[in-house]
């Protein structure tokens, strides 16, 4: 298993924000769930770092999830997505293609 380094992001705005927030769109728990997914398994732990992030300037398509070394941003990420994200990508080196918004840069850029 090649390191990966995951950030989800968990940004928080103020109610009725009109840009809306991943944590409103269940980021904390996706969150929750790699670091749970981590946990149970010594390879994952070893072999992936997972960190909670501020706003990654994609909140219309949050929850954002992005992986690196390879910089795939996954999109409208949800904790029933976490398991396939951790057995295809992070484990099996496969991007999970349905939920891919960009790869290599942050989506909308350049």
């Amino acid at each position: 298993m090649e390191f990966r380094h995951v950030f989800v992001c968990v940004q928080q705005r103020p109610p009725g924000h009109p840009m809306g927030s991943c944590s409103d769109r269940q980021g904390r728990e996706v969150f929750q769930r790699f670091i749970e997914k981590q946990q149970m398994d010594p390879e994952l732990f070893m072999g992936c770092m997972i960190t909670p992030t501020g706003c990654l300037n994609a909140c219309g398509i949050g929850p954002v999830v992005v992986v690196y070394p390879e910089g795939v941003w996954y999109g409208g990420v949800r904790p029933r997505d976490v398991d396939e994200i951790v057995e295809k990508h992070l484990k099996g080196g496969e991007v999970v293609e349905r939920l891919v918004v960009s790869k290599g840069k942050p989506p909308g850029m350049f």
